[in-house]
């Protein structure tokens, strides 16, 4: 697949060429590659004013060279950014760590807070009705003593009139 902008541009080339890099290449231009080389090495043997050809076929290596630089180079930069990346993920992978452990710290606080809560909860009931229960009883001891002064004032004037009547 061609590139308009090659992803690592290549040097002494323009960028709105269309290029494709080593990796891209299909197999069949591998073949007219080993070909050409083949065919090369055979009339540079045979035919010796051949050395033209042989200059192109010079240049195209240094192409090839220059393709594989690049790619080495892109591959460099593609494993440094990799490398950052994972560096992130072990920092992160890190705090996530240190927040659950976090969490269940306070996870455990707040059941314990819970519990205690529950405990003085059931316990402030326990004085609610045992305030309660001693209202109730201390009304109806003040009502019976309300009751028990009336009637010992009644006695109090019931004796006093027969003391009277009775001198």
């Amino acid at each position: 697949f061609p590139f308009v902008k090659p992803a690592c541009p290549v040097q002494g080339r323009r960028s709105t060429q269309t290029l494709r890099p080593p990796c891209a290449r299909a197999p069949n231009d591998r073949y007219r590659i080993r070909a050409a080389a083949a065919a090369l090495i055979r009339d540079t043997r045979t035919r010796p004013g051949f050395s033209l050809q042989w200059k192109h076929m010079a240049q195209a290596g240094s192409s090839l060279q220059n393709y594989n630089n690049e790619l080495v180079r892109c591959i460099e930069d593609l494993r440094e950014k990799r490398e950052e990346v994972n560096r992130s993920i072990a920092k992160d992978e890190e705090e996530k760590a240190k927040i659950q452990n976090d969490l269940r710290i306070l996870t455990e606080r707040l059941a314990k807070l819970n519990d205690n809560l529950a405990r003085k909860i059931s316990s402030r009931n326990e004085y609610d009705k045992t305030i309660q229960e001693t209202e109730a009883a201390y009304s109806k001891i003040m009502e019976s003593s309300q009751t028990l002064l009336h009637v010992l004032k009644r006695e109090s004037v019931n004796l006093t009139k027969k003391r009277q009547t009775s001198s």
